[in-house]
């Protein structure tokens, strides 16, 4: 393995130099080792290249915040190998990537298959609230709750080996990185886009799926021309590693039946690393039916003024659940003054260059504290949690303003910032 510079990936090839080039993308807080189990029937025909997520699996924490980062490293590892067409298959963040390639570098991608994927993974601020926990916490939290995400309760209690294996594959990554990934899940929606995916597609998904389930699936078929469903029973969301036998049928057959292109890849083969720990095979458990696509065109996108960006902007540091509160609660009375501060405070001052949002953030705290203002202060908080500052540089902002704007003004401020925090960085039991 050579060093991995930051604006490529951490990488291992298995399978013969000159067949076609297979790439098996990762879920969040998993390695390549989550795909272990498909490899040896895939190398049969296949170049498997496998990549690990920045500051996962021990590759270098270079955090990427958006999926087109992602993507983007991917293309720079590959081009750097001679890797020009290839096959895709991606897990959960893995699948994102994937349908980023099929977006904006099409003449890349021979096929596709989204397993547990989603055009859009849960809201914004379900991501972005998991990144003030690991920020706050640590990941022990989230390792500790993986295999409840992962797995279906009975493969956890008849695997206790992978469940551990799981759990230590999360503790084991890099916080500022599975925080990276969360921001660039959050900022993920590729909806209105899915009618431009034109490589052929298999979505596949386990029928238990709690996190990007068989509805999800359903929405990248109605909305992908060339997209097949394959549901598999008795999984759930990381259903290589529950069901792999059923998944490297459905992958075996669908990358032999619909690739576009075939070629010599013509690159230097690299040893394989030892694959530690082996997964023990889960009980077979065949498809379910495949479905034809239904067409929905794409809805080419507006573009947007000031407001739009304002709303973009206050969506992600505010949240969506506040500013769709806000505004349903706006009438013909206020309207008029949602529409000024989005436009003119979020859209213009909170896009300006000249600070970053984690200065804002403090800024925005000092001034509430210092006019008294405590009914907006637990939404600034909450935003300043969101924006990357810690609890306890929050707490440095108030100390700072009970010198500069008195005391009792202080007072009332912790009081707000102890329950938002209290609130906001609790794991869910």
């Amino acid at each position: 393995m050579s060093e991995t510079p930051p604006n490529t990936l951490q990488y291992r090839f298995d399978g013969p130099e000159d067949a076609p080039v297979l790439i098996l993308g990762p879920s969040l807080g998993t390695t390549w080792h989550m795909w272990d189990r498909q490899v040896p029937e895939l190398v049969k025909q296949w170049r498997v290249f496998r990549f690990d997520l920045p500051g996962h699996g021990g590759a270098p924490a270079h955090p990427a915040g958006s999926v087109g980062e992602l993507a983007a490293r991917l293309l720079a590892t590959l081009d750097g190998l001679g890797v020009q067409r290839f096959g895709y298959a991606g897990c959960s963040l893995g699948g994102a990537i994937g349908i980023e390639l099929a977006l904006r570098n099409p003449e890349r991608l021979a096929s596709l298959a989204l397993v547990a994927a989603s055009p859009r993974f849960g809201t914004a601020d379900e991501f972005r609230q998991r990144g003030v926990i690991v920020r706050t916490n640590g990941l022990d939290p989230i390792a500790r709750s993986a295999p409840d995400r992962w797995f279906t309760t009975g493969f956890s209690a008849a695997q206790p080996a992978i469940t551990d294996w799981a759990v230590q594959m999360v503790r084991t990554t890099d916080p500022g990185c599975y925080i990276a990934a969360c921001e660039a899940l959050a900022g993920f929606d590729v909806r209105p886009e899915l009618g431009r995916v034109d490589a052929p597609t298999l979505v596949l998904v386990g029928s238990d799926d709690q996190v990007t389930g068989p509805a999800e699936a359903r929405t990248l078929v109605a909305g992908i021309p060339d997209a097949r469903l394959a549901v598999v029973p008795g999984a759930s969301h990381l259903v290589p590693v529950e069901q792999p036998a059923a998944v490297t049928d459905l992958l075996v057959r669908h990358f032999s039946t619909a690739w576009r292109q075939l070629f010599d890849t013509g690159q230097t083969a690299l040893p394989a690393a030892p694959v530690n720990p082996a997964l023990t095979a889960a009980p077979h458990a065949g498809p379910v039916a495949e479905i034809a696509p239904a067409v929905v065109p794409a809805q080419p996108p507006g573009t947007p003024d000031r407001y739009e960006t304002g709303l973009k902007i206050r969506r992600e540091v505010q949240g969506d659940a506040h500013v769709d509160r806000t505004l349903a609660d706006a009438d013909d009375f206020s309207g008029d003054f949602q529409q000024f501060v989005t436009r003119y405070a979020w859209g213009e001052i909170w896009d300006r260059p000249g600070l970053d949002r984690r200065a804002r953030s403090c800024v925005t705290l000092t001034a509430l504290v210092a006019g008294g203002h405590l009914e907006e202060l637990a939404t600034h908080v909450r935003a300043a949690l969101r924006n990357g500052l810690t609890p306890d540089e929050i707490r440095e902002v108030l100390l700072q303003a009970a010198v500069y704007c008195g005391v009792p003004a202080a007072s009332g401020a912790f009081r707000v910032a102890q329950r938002v925090i209290r609130e906001e960085t609790t794991p869910a039991e």
